[in-house]
This record gives structure tokens, sequence and C-alpha cells, in this order.
């Protein structure tokens, strides 16, 4: 999309003060609105799907990137006059109605991590295929999952491996944010214990470490890999986060040694951005 137009949309939608309904019924509104148009109409219902897997207790399916093409409002101005006799007033209001949508749909899609986030608790994006390939990755080895939050990636590895040894553990210091739904709906039960403290305790027990997501700019991932480091068990620590961006702190970024090879590209086969933030799955010693 043009920029400059883009700004304009958007400062029209600022003008805008209807009260605002809830996040998947808007996406429901404008998949209606956008129904002859399958570039913004494929994003719309991939981000449904997504919301129905999950409200369903099912990992979603990997996610294209969630915003508005570029080149969409050329693409939609050349179907509409394609539709419609030049000066024919219902072109112009179809035009109108979906030039003024552009710039809430394109929040709406961009919002979507946002939205996961506030309804299931789920901030690293853990989808279908990634599981597999994480399991295929541990094999039927015993696994230590640390700041677990709701449980998502040892729900899903538990699902495909149902003999294995998973140990979900999790601080659940989020339970006491009101607005969070971080350890407030976990999907499988999960130990109330601090990352260092779990490792310490299952160090003995497992053969792999997972962690995702770890918060922004808190030093708990450089606790953590500090404690592994110090043990007699030397185990790796499979890793989902954005390097020096929005998980995780510095100190762990620039200490990590990462491993490098065709298995741990193939960790990342599945799981891919779908917004600004670019966060990947590092196996780290």
């Amino acid at each position: 999309m043009n920029p400059k137009k883009l700004k304009q949309l958007k400062k029209r939608a600022k003008k805008q003060s209807t009260q605002s309904a809830p996040y998947i019924v808007q996406l429901s509104h404008y998949r209606e609105l956008f129904k002859d148009d399958p570039q913004v109409l494929v994003l719309i219902n991939n981000a449904l799907e997504a919301d129905r897997l999950m409200a369903a207790g099912l990992a979603p399916q990997p996610l294209p990137l969630l915003q508005v093409p570029d080149d969409f409002q050329n693409q939609l101005f050349a179907r509409i006059n394609a539709k419609y006799a030049l000066h024919d007033p219902a072109g112009d209001a179809e035009w109108n109605q979906l030039s003024a949508a552009l710039p809430k749909i394109d929040q709406l899609l961009r919002d979507f991590r946002d939205y996961i986030e506030d309804q299931y608790g789920m901030w690293a994006y853990i989808n279908a295929p990634f599981l597999k390939d994480l399991a295929d990755f541990v094999g039927n080895e015993p696994v230590l999952e640390v700041m677990a939050g709701n449980g998502y990636i040892s729900k899903g590895l538990s699902r495909l491996h149902p003999s294995q040894t998973i140990i979900t553990t999790d601080s659940k210091a989020w339970t006491k944010e009101k607005d969070n739904q971080t350890g407030k709906q976990p999907v499988t039960t999960i130990e109330a214990l601090d990352a260092v403290s779990a490792f310490e305790k299952y160090a003995d027990q497992v053969k792999f470490v997972i962690m995702a997501w770890s918060p922004d700019k808190l030093p708990l991932d450089w606790e953590l890999l500090q404690a592994m480091r110090a043990s007699e068990q030397q185990i790796p620590l499979i890793c989902i986060g954005e390097k020096y961006g929005a998980t995780g702190s510095k100190q762990f970024w620039d200490a990590a040694h990462y491993r490098e090879d065709a298995a741990v590209n193939a960790l990342n086969n599945h799981y891919r951005p779908f917004d600004l933030i670019h966060d990947q799955v590092y196996v780290v010693d």
C-alpha cells in the first residue's frame, strides 16, 4: 500500500469514535467485508482458524505474515474498476467503504499476537507442525520446560509422545497480574518453580531443557544459563525467542553458544515470524 495513502487512511480511521467490538467479532466483520479480496481474506481466515483451534484446546497451524500487502490498495482499485462502469455510484461506495477499512483491518491483523497473549496467555506462537519438529528433535528423552506459562509446548509434546517424561514448571508470577492470562489457563499440570530452581531439582532426570519467550530485559535466562553451565549435567537448552529483541536479556544473548547444524535448522522449518517480531528456535549450551 502506498505509504502516503495509508497514512491518510489511518488519519481518517482515527476520527471514528465508535466503541470497539471484541477482537474476533471485528475480524469476522472484516472477513465479510473483504470476501471478494482473497489477498486479505486469506489472512483473516488464517487468524480466525488459529483462534478456533486454540479455543478448542488444539495447537494452531503456522501463520502467513499478518499484514495487508503493500500493493493491495492498487489491486483493490483495479478490481472495483473492473466490476463497475465508470462513474457508477455503487463502485464509488464500495471503494470508499473498503479503502476506509484498510487501516483498521491492517491494525487488527498486526494485533493478533496481542490478542492471543491476552486471550490464551500464549506468547511464543506454538503451532502443530513445529511441535512435531520439536518432538522429532528430542525423541522420547525426558524434558524439562521452564517458564512454561500455560504449558502449550509440554502439552503438545505429551500428545505426540504420551509415554515421554515431560516436567512442566513456571514461577507463576504472571498470575498476579490482573489482565494477564499467562498461568491462569494451564493446559497441563505445572509445578510452581522458577527456572533455576526447576533445573537444580530436575537436572539429573532430564536430557533437554526448553525455555520459550523469557521475559524481556529480565536476567532470568542468564541466571538459568549460568546454573546449567555450573552443573555436572551437560544439558542443551532449547530456547525460543527474539535475539536482542522482544525476549530475554542482553547478558544471555551475549553469552550463549549457539549450536548450528541441520537438526537445529529443522526446528525452524515451521517456526516462522508472522509479524514484526522475528523470534526463532535456538539450541544453546
